[in-house]
């Protein structure tokens, strides 16, 4: 088994999104997801895939940033996210690939919208819900750090404290997914090369992006995913309609 060029096009994108991640705190692996799903990989081969390398990604990233993290909150996390998982993952490979590309698509257009100023929520409220959505979506569209992150923008939070503590809840998230798949006979080890690969690259680009972290300003990274991000969902969006028979 070797690898093509599609695979090392992946590989490489994960080593960037990953370091982006690291930076910004959040964002690389909505890019990802949307760069696996624009290659025509389906949602139950997509999803296990990168549920297993962000978990990877994810466990580095909370290993660079140990010491911020926030574990009450974690906890709390947890109490919404393993029920979510596995209620919803026998229903989850069942939905047309089509229709998920397509609200992977309006979900990213979504957060690209300025966040209006409000009062956050109550905390522990906030991780029940981040635990929510991150198991129920994350089933269906893979990544849910840039939906669910801003549940963990805490005023009385540095932003160490919120890269960390993301990074720790986004490693259960996708762990349990990668279990959840298992569970109902779809194995993240289906391509383990393009696996091994996508791994190396996601913690390389994790101590690339921390050692950036310091030096650069995360918001010239947002600005530059913010338009990766655009460019994608509309190819998602546009083939989407192709297989759906609407274009």
């Amino acid at each position: 088994m070797s690898l093509g060029l599609l695979e090392a096009g992946l590989i490489l994108a994960a080593l960037f999104t990953s370091a982006l991640s690291g930076v910004a705190g959040l964002g690389g692996g909505t890019v990802l997801i949307a760069l696996l799903f624009a290659a025509g990989l389906a949602p139950a081969e997509a999803v296990p895939l990168f549920a297993a390398v962000q978990f990877v990604a994810n466990l580095s990233r909370t290993a660079a940033y140990a010491r911020h993290v926030e574990w009450r909150a974690t906890g709390w996390f947890l109490l919404a996210a393993v029920p979510a998982t596995w209620l919803i993952a026998p229903y989850a490979v069942a939905v047309n690939p089509h229709v998920i590309a397509l609200v992977l698509a309006g979900l990213i257009l979504v957060s690209l919208l300025p966040a209006a100023e409000a009062a956050p929520l109550p905390a522990r409220l906030a991780f029940v819900l981040a635990g929510a959505v991150n198991g129920a979506l994350g089933l269906f569209v893979g990544a849910t750090g840039l939906f669910v992150g801003r549940l963990f923008l805490r005023p009385e939070w540095r932003q160490q404290t919120t890269i960390g503590t993301l990074a720790l809840t986004q490693t259960f998230g996708h762990g349990l997914r990668v279990l959840a798949f298992g569970a109902v006979g779809y194995s993240a080890f289906a391509q383990p090369l393009l696996l091994a690969g996508l791994a190396v690259a996601v913690i390389t680009g994790t101590v690339i992006g921390k050692r950036l972290n310091d030096r650069l300003d995360p918001r010239q990274f947002r600005r530059l995913f913010q338009g990766v991000l655009l460019l994608l969902s509309l190819k998602l969006i546009a083939d989407a309609l192709q297989g759906l028979g609407l274009w």
